[in-house]
């Protein structure tokens, strides 16, 4: 890999990261929360929409996540690309419109959109075959018809503080 040299790097930091995600091709990006007793969490995310607006995720409101922002709104994220680049931001989290959600709920594939309603995110289950009926029963329940996006689920957008971009090399 090159040397990275400052005047490479775009001013614009959102310029930027849009430059080393493109080469990245990976929309895989680790969340971080905290309760609020401070207890951290991360977990991976699919990154669904980067602007200078901030970094958009979705997921169920009735996740660990959700609950955790909704005490806490603030989320570190890290976009970690091998072998040598790595980019970490961190902001305030507010939640996108329905208008948004909606949106990009009809861009998801039909099975996509059927598993959110059929998962109760971080709950456990007696077994999968719980899952997998629950799949069929709602799949039979909408038939061919539309499937709604549930209201217990949306978008989060991370508007930045700070990013910080790192990109290894041997000297």
């Amino acid at each position: 890999m090159a040397v990275l040299r400052e005047e490479d790097l775009d001013p614009d930091p959102i310029r930027q990261f849009r430059r080393w995600h493109q080469e990245a091709a990976t929309d895989a990006m680790v969340v971080a929360t905290a309760t609020p007793e401070g207890v951290p969490s991360g977990r991976v995310v699919l990154l669904k929409e980067v602007d200078h607006r901030g970094f958009v995720f979705y997921t169920s409101y009735e996740s660990a996540k959700a609950a955790d922002l909704g005490a806490n709104p603030r989320a570190a994220l890290v976009f970690h690309w091998p072998p040598v680049r790595q980019v970490r931001a961190g902001g305030a989290v507010h939640g996108v419109s329905r208008q948004e959600t909606e949106d990009y709920w009809r861009t998801r594939p039909r099975p996509s959109q059927i598993g959110a309603w059929a998962s109760h995110q971080s709950a456990v289950i007696a077994g999968r075959q719980v899952l997998e009926d629950r799949v069929t029963e709602l799949a039979e329940r909408f038939g061919d018809g539309e499937v709604p996006c549930p209201p217990s689920w949306g978008g989060y957008r991370v508007v930045p503080d700070w990013i910080e971009f790192w990109h290894h090399q041997e000297d």
